[in-house]
């Protein structure tokens, strides 16, 4: 912890007087890549452009979150990001407990919190449970989102085994006001409010939005209620220091119905999250940077239900979780086409839970938490415009698992205008959270930690002058040491015994084909070894645009084949989903108001994506969008 200490002092030392001498608004200095097209920051932390780093990177606009009238992110993430599957139970709403939804899978990858979510490069999980927190993923709040396709554990360490979905919040940059409003009203009585407001002056900047879901749901006793509100406030010290801190609460309440085959009562989950952090970033011409501390946490109380016929439980489960840590790190451009990063994490996770009885006896299940150092350097090299190597390497202490070391390595070649040959490896790893270690059966606290090793190779190419691009990724997963409950003498067991590979293809298109018109393409095939939960072996989508003056009218369709509902008992579901939205706009984008439909499943497909969870038939939603 000393050693750790000092390296966290050298590297803040480094944070607070880097100076090159040449402020950031020079641009005849700066890489020339961060001006190019498709810049990134989720792949070495510092802006480069996409086609410069080996790793697969897919990248959600505002815009295309905008034009889903969605208030949920996760949909518009499994709909668009090839290779990406997100389960779902209802209209809206994913809960967390028994019978939750809004597991995230990549390339087949995700069970167990294996893909790292992160709110502007933080980490966003229960501390308690290491599971994601989908109902606070507020598409509303988000300008774009990057995501890894494979592991980003040498720069986000445990957790970000399979893939990184990087949500990056929203920020008003542009001089004065801009307030928007948002009403929705359809099938099962939901009702979707939203209002946000940005505000720019001077060196300060602020934005603020408040939503407000509920609906009755499409089954008995599947109510959801929830209100989030977010706010974020930046100040830019001078062209090279800028410090931003940002908010967020959602208050929610679920009612889990429970399977078709055995209906719960009373499975009612009452949630409170929060998350907040301040960072303090500098850009100078030759290297950037930030000290980002952050803090999430969630209070649960939930009624775990009972069957007909059987008698109220007596007690309800409490628990408190936190997620905090320190994340610092420094890029340094020391002379043309180099690039570096380095960088040292701090993070401390866990919480209590307990049973509180109704005679005022408090069962404790457990109480624990879990400290995590580590450091990392990634390194970047471009050759002649053409050639680009990539490697770095992390090590990570876990107070409870000990170390870890994590390498990657990749080259990207670009030998043509428009295109870009990539090959990557990398290795992924997650920790065991405090749920499978020491809280209920099958527990096991001497778990180790799950890892992999991705190979990946990709080619994409623009055609067209842009107008269109195309890329095909074929990967390799090789796996070890998953977690998997076994049976010894007659009772469940965590045990790290499980090996898996995956491989596939992933197909991603989009083309613009008028100025009024355009086209959005993903395909992607999976094969594994094993059978795999949320997993599909063919995932397919195609979405149209087409905006005739002041309509926009967007088609999409959705097909998954061969999706794993049970893996026991082998149940597979294949389905396809229409959906359409049509938009008349009175006004400018800026200053308007804009009236829309949508409809969800239109040909009223029979499906399921969690087991005894039949989704609604055709849902149909309309609201007024206004902008002034």
């Amino acid at each position: 912890m000393r050693k750790g200490f000092g390296c966290l002092c050298v590297l803040l030392t480094g944070f607070l007087f880097f100076n090159p001498h040449v402020s950031a608004t020079e641009p005849d200095v700066v890489d020339s890549l961060i001006y190019l097209k498709g810049v990134v920051v989720s792949a070495n932390k510092i802006k480069v452009n996409r086609n410069s780093v080996p790793l697969s990177i897919s990248v959600i606009e505002r815009h295309e979150i905008e034009s889903s009238s969605e208030s949920a992110l996760l949909p518009v993430l499994s709909q668009r990001v090839p290779g990406l599957f997100v389960t779902q139970k209802g209209i809206t709403g994913f809960g967390v407990s028994e019978g939750s939804a809004g597991t995230v899978n990549i390339r087949g990858v995700g069970q167990g919190n294996k893909v790292l979510m992160l709110f502007d490069g933080q980490p966003q999980w229960a501390g308690l449970f290491g599971h994601s927190l989908p109902d606070t993923y507020v598409a509303s709040d988000v300008e774009r989102v990057e995501v890894i396709r494979g592991p980003g554990s040498l720069l986000y360490g445990s957790n970000a085994m399979g893939g990184v979905v990087n949500i990056i919040t929203r920020q008003h940059n542009q001089e004065g006001r801009r307030t928007q409003a948002r009403v929705m009203y359809g099938s099962y009585n939901t009702q979707k409010y939203m209002i946000n407001n940005g505000y720019n002056i001077g060196r300060l900047s602020t934005y603020i939005s408040l939503n407000h879901d509920r609906t009755d749901g499409h089954r008995a006793d599947s109510k959801f209620y929830m209100t989030n509100g977010f706010g974020k406030v930046g100040y830019t010290f001078s062209d090279s220091y800028k410090a931003i801190a940002d908010i967020s609460l959602a208050k929610y309440k679920n009612h889990n119905p429970g399977k078709i085959t055995a209906p719960i009562i009373d499975n009612i989950m009452d949630i409170l999250r929060g998350t907040a952090s301040l960072a303090l970033e500098n850009n100078w011409s030759k290297g950037s940077g930030a000290i980002r501390a952050f803090y999430n946490w969630g209070v649960h109380d939930i009624n775990d239900g009972y069957n007909r016929g059987s008698e109220p439980r007596k007690f309800l489960f409490h628990s408190e979780d936190h997620n905090v840590g320190l994340l610092v790190y420094q890029s340094f451009r020391l002379f043309p086409g180099n690039s570096f990063t380095v960088g040292i994490d701090y993070k401390n996770w866990g919480g209590l839970a307990r049973n509180d009885s109704i005679h005022g006896v408090r069962e404790e299940l457990v109480d624990k938490s879990v400290d995590e150092t580590a450091g990392y350097l990634i390194m970047q090299q471009d050759l002649f415009d053409k050639l680009s190597l990539n490697g770095g390497v992390r090590y990570e202490h876990n107070s409870t698992f000990g170390g870890e070391w994590i390498p990657q390595a990749g080259i990207t070649f670009r030998p043509i205008e428009g295109n870009a040959i990539k090959a990557s490896l990398s290795k992924g790893f997650r920790s065991p959270n405090i749920r499978e270690m020491y809280m209920f059966p099958p527990q096991n606290p001497d778990l180790k930690p799950e890892s992999m090793m991705n190979y990946e190779v990709s080619v994409g190419q623009t055609f067209l002058d842009g107008d269109l691009f195309a890329e095909v990724t074929a990967f390799y997963i090789d796996g070890k040491d998953m977690i998997q409950t076994e049976r010894f003498d007659g009772r469940p067991k965590n045990v790290n015994t499980g090996k898996f590979y995956n491989k596939g293809v992933e197909v991603d298109a989009r083309y613009q084909l008028r100025t009024h018109f355009s086209l959005d393409m993903n395909y992607s095939y999976l094969h594994t070894n094993k059978a795999l939960l949320a997993a599909p072996k063919h995932k397919f989508f195609v979405g149209a645009t087409y905006t005739p003056g002041r309509f926009t009218v967007d088609v999409n369709v959705q097909s998954i084949f061969d999706l794993y509902i049970n893996t026991t008992d082998k149940v597979k579901e294949d389905y396809t989903v229409l959906n359409a939205k049509v938009a008349y706009r009175l006004g400018t984008r800026e200053k308007g108001l804009n009236l829309f439909v949508k409809g969800e499943n239109l040909t009223a497909t029979k499906y399921t994506i969690n087991e005894g969870f039949p989704m609604p038939k055709a849902v149909f939603m309309g609201g007024i969008d206004l902008t002034f």
